[in-house]
């Protein structure tokens, strides 16, 4: 979905603003309304490396996966899952209020993570960018579950997007989700509150937008090679396939 490019929520006064303004029923356009500029499940963690398989990541935060730009988030590190030091690595730049990014998680990041992911054929990165407030409450609040929830977090929002991000009073909707996934109602605030986790948020956006030219969600990267909205299997075989060797 195509995003403006326009300064997204920066200063630390806005985060105050930013419980006000995730009530806004229109999820587009929630950050101009904050006075600023600019069902279907997330990636999960695999489970325990198969026998005799190549070793796989957890989804905990790791340093950059190499030295050039793409594989250097900045603001927030990269939590990969898939195959350490895979020949492949594919990065997808996701928002919770895109409902293209909502088709590639439904219809086929399932077969995709079945057939390279769990094999380790490939690295995959989930890379947020808050496209909005919505998006940016939802990856605070996933964030601040920590490693063991983050992708439970993200797959319960992704799930309920077409509820919560529609919603006469979002925030609310957000709020309840939240408390079912074990947040209180005082972390679920704090959350929303860190100033540090939301500059992170900002600047993996504007590097998006600056460095790697991503004007829309999905976006990925397979090795480099952009590729604008939601592939389908084939798509990404095609271009996958040849680099395993």
């Amino acid at each position: 979905m195509p995003i403006k490019r326009r300064h997204f929520i920066a200063t630390a006064g806005s985060l105050g603003l930013l419980t006000l303004a995730a009530c806004s029923s229109d999820p587009v356009d929630i950050a101009e309304s904050a006075g600023t500029t600019d069902a279907t499940p997330a990636p999960t963690p695999a489970a325990d490396t198969p026998a005799g398989a190549v070793e796989l990541y957890d989804g905990g935060q790791v340093e950059p996966l190499g030295s050039e730009a793409l594989l250097n988030p900045v603001g927030l590190k990269d939590r990969p899952i898939g195959g350490k030091g895979a020949k492949v690595v594919v990065i997808e730049y996701s928002s919770p209020t895109c409902p293209h990014c909502a088709d590639f998680a439904a219809e086929v990041f399932p077969e995709f993570r079945k057939t390279y992911i769990d094999t380790g054929k490939v690295t995959f990165v989930f890379r947020p960018f808050a496209r909005n407030v919505l998006d940016a409450v939802v990856f605070l609040l996933a964030e601040a579950a920590g490693k063991d929830k983050y992708f439970e977090v993200l797959d319960a929002y992704f799930r309920t997007a077409n509820a919560w991000a529609v919603a006469e009073k979002p925030r609310d909707e957000l709020e309840k989700i939240a408390l079912q996934l074990g947040f209180s109602q005082e972390s679920f605030e704090a959350a929303l509150t860190n100033q540090d986790l939301f500059a992170g948020l900002e600047s993996l956006r504007q590097q998006a937008l600056d460095e790697f030219d991503v004007t829309g969600t999905p976006t990925f990267f397979i090795n480099g090679n952009k590729i604008v909205g939601a592939p389908t299997l084939d798509r990404l075989a095609a271009d996958i396939d040849p680099l395993l060797g």
